[in-house]
């Protein structure tokens, strides 16, 4: 073999490893995006993962346990299965909502 032909050998076995990087790299998020949903109502004080009202910067900020407009990432049809005492169903919501007075 000549040192060209090794040359290219190297450049694309190279290319080969960081095409299959990217995709390996890339698969997991994929899958986790299409796995999970937003679920509100069932995340505890300061334990949500997005979205808490006005005035708050996101993740962490809310201020009581199954707050109603503060939602949390499970696994996907599993949401309205997830116990949350402060909706008027008593589970889990899709959507953001007024907590029940106790």
């Amino acid at each position: 073999m000549t040192q060209q032909n090794l040359s290219r050998g190297a450049a694309a076995a190279l290319a080969l490893a960081f095409g299959a990087a990217l995709s390996l790299a890339a698969a997991p998020a994929a899958a986790a995006d299409g796995a999970k949903e937003k679920c509100f109502g069932v995340a505890l004080k300061g334990k949500n993962d997005c979205k808490a009202g006005a005035g708050t910067s996101c993740a962490g900020t809310s201020k009581i346990d199954h707050q109603g407009n503060a939602w949390s990432f499970v696994p996907a049809g599993t949401c309205e299965k997830i116990a949350s005492p402060s909706s008027a169903t008593g589970m889990g919501q899709l959507k953001e909502f007024k907590e029940k007075k106790a």
